[in-house]
């Protein structure tokens, strides 16, 4: 007998070693079960660590730097002779991002093989409801007592745009691989993901045209959080063009032939590159779902109760592959959720927020209730607006262009969402997240010590604002909104 037709039993398996299903593994090998994962891919990490959000972070750190030193000499300092844009060595970033992501992807393995969690690399189906067939893998099968499906999601295709020969049209992870830097990119889609990749090949010294189908950038996102960001963007961007579309596209001659239709008609483009970036569709197709009985939706992901538990009683699913927002840390939280379910321990994922980060310059965060999705439910809420450019500490940063937010109950005072734009943004989040999810109400905010000067203080302001009393805002306002 080879390795191949050997089957093995373990008490739990996880099928997917991303956020969510490493998550997911650790929890429940903390909780004493024999644990073995399971990936197609050589190294731990999934999709966010290998090719989506570390390596983005990463490059967009750098775009920051360059746009950073860009402004450093209206501040007064002369940082010497600058090349505008500055010049990208692209073998040396690539290195760069390569090292960290080898120094995380390392340290889960070792994380891993500390808790005594079983890794095997190879593709998992699923042949029945305690049964999972393993192909390309040292093991023929695994019978299983319960698992958990952590298969995430892959780039969106447009019907009618294939990638040619040539890879000129590229989905995210294509983009992310820098293989050069195309004199003009064409960026289709005006979520996160194309915002943010369009501003590290803008920063590198492409000429950049992004075209959205909605009537502004970030649809998720509340408009006057977009708007400084749209004009930021409006000045390293080439183009910007709203409620257009692409109809066609087509590689020749190391070009991109593109037909694009907008409010003024249609129009043929030429392009070095595009990256298509318009969603995701979940990784469910290939795993045997029927065969286990676990039931999916119309678009193919896996349906799931608040414990994470699908149709089959046994079986559980998160992250991308069962829908929700598609961010990493949710998976996270829904990972550690499943482990303890299974371990028998009370818990449900039914968090009142989970925080969205546009890691942009500037980046835009918010979490809970939006106003738009006020607006829409028809909530009544009361806004109140913090600009920064009354932050002491946003305009060291040259970002008086920032907005602190929150959606308040109008007579309680409680939190209910939150949002910010501006360089930083990041840092105001989990606050914001902590006061939603406890239900905590204007004075909590207003009258806890914030630090002086930083960021954090937007948030009390923005809070004493909506009492009222704001501190470095002129009195008035009946609302206390702007």
């Amino acid at each position: 007998m080879v390795m191949g037709d050997l089957p093995m039993e373990t008490q739990l398996v996880v099928l997917g070693d991303g956020p969510g299903g490493y998550a997911a593994a650790f929890r429940a090998a903390d909780l004493g079960f024999d644990v073995t994962l399971v990936s197609a891919e050589e190294r731990m990490g999934g999709v966010c660590l290998l090719r989506g959000c570390i390596p983005s972070k990463a490059l967009l750190h750098l775009a920051e730097i360059g746009a950073m030193a860009a402004e450093a000499g209206a501040m007064g300092l002369d940082l010497g002779r600058q090349q505008d844009p500055p010049v990208w060595d692209l073998q040396r970033v690539r290195d760069w991002t390569d090292g960290v992501v080898e120094q995380l992807t390392d340290g889960l393995a070792e994380l891993c093989e500390r808790r005594g969690i079983q890794r095997i690399r190879g593709r998992g189906r699923l042949d029945g409801p305690k049964r999972l067939l393993l192909s390309d893998a040292e093991y023929s099968s695994i019978e299983f007592e319960h698992a958990i499906i952590a298969t995430g999601s892959r780039p969106a295709a447009l019907p009618g745009i294939e990638p040619g020969a040539a890879g000129r049209i590229m989905d995210s992870s294509g983009a992310l691989a820098l293989a050069d830097l195309p004199e003009r990119l064409l960026v289709v889609g005006g979520g996160y993901v194309g915002l943010e990749l369009g501003s590290v090949y803008a920063a590198a010294g492409s000429r950049v045209t992004l075209i959205e189908m909605a009537d502004r950038l970030l649809p998720g996102a509340d408009a006057d959080l977009v708007e400084p960001l749209h004009a930021r963007l409006e000045g390293s961007f080439e183009s910007i063009r709203l409620k257009t579309r692409i109809e066609s596209a087509e590689e020749a001659n190391d070009r991109v032939q593109v037909s694009l239709t907008g409010p003024d008609g249609s129009d043929q483009a030429t392009f070095d590159r595009v990256l298509v970036a318009v969603g995701r569709r979940p990784n469910s197709d290939e795993l045997g779902l029927d065969a286990a009985g676990v039931d999916t939706d119309e678009a193919g992901y896996i349906r799931v109760d608040a414990e994470r538990r699908t149709s089959a009683k046994q079986i559980f699913a998160i992250g991308d592959v069962a829908g929700g927002q598609q961010l990493a840390h949710e998976a996270m939280a829904e990972g550690k959720v499943a482990a303890a379910v299974i371990a028998g321990r009370p818990a449900a994922f039914d968090p009142r927020a989970v925080p969205a980060v546009v890691y942009t310059d500037p980046q835009v965060v918010w979490c809970g209730l939006t106003e738009t999705e006020a607006e829409a439910q028809d909530v009544e809420v009361r806004i109140s607006r913090f600009p920064w450019r009354a932050s002491g500490r946003a305009l060291t940063l040259g970002a008086a262009d920032g907005l602190t937010k929150l959606v308040m109950e109008p007579d309680s005072g409680r939190v209910l969402g939150f949002g910010a734009v501006g360089r930083g943004a990041e840092t105001l989040v989990a606050e914001a997240m902590l006061a939603v999810e406890m239900g905590a109400v204007a004075e909590d905010l207003a009258l806890a010590v914030h630090p002086h000067p930083t960021l954090s203080e937007t948030l009390a302001e923005a809070a004493e604002r909506f009492l009222a009393r704001p501190t470095h805002l002129a009195p008035g306002g009946a609302s206390g909104t702007e």
